[in-house]
């Protein structure tokens, strides 16, 4: 682990933005999940405290499936879903790695991620 670095980004209109500290060298899921796959979402999870909000409060929704554990928040203009908070890090945002205006500032290790089989890969990874 290094000294954390400074990131920040949002969606695509700019309505929806953050900043956060990270690992210089953290690892990424890439989830194969049916909500994942088709957002290209690369989950760069971030503890909460090292995590801030700089949008105005509504500019997003929010939309659950399944046990509704995982609140998937999306802009409300252009529908991007920049991070949200998942249920496999109940203490962690999960920033998708490609909504980064500076994801060159981390040097990220992609790691596969099962979850079309949520509970064996959640199991396997000691969630």
């Amino acid at each position: 682990m290094g000294e954390k670095v400074e990131v920040s980004g949002g969606c695509h209109c700019g309505n929806v933005r953050f900043k956060a500290f990270v690992e210089p060298n953290p690892e990424v899921w890439d989830c194969n999940c049916s909500i994942c796959s088709k957002f290209a979402f690369l989950h760069l999870f971030v503890p909460h405290e090292d995590f801030t909000l700089l949008s105005v409060p509504g500019a997003q929704t929010s939309y659950r499936f399944g046990r509704k554990e995982a609140d998937h928040l999306f802009c409300k203009t252009c529908g991007v879903k920049s991070y949200y908070q998942p249920r496999s890090h109940p203490e962690a945002w999960s920033i998708n790695l490609h909504c980064l205006d500076n994801s060159d500032a981390v040097r990220a290790s992609i790691i596969p991620f099962d979850g079309k089989n949520w509970e064996t890969s959640a199991i396997a990874k000691g969630l």
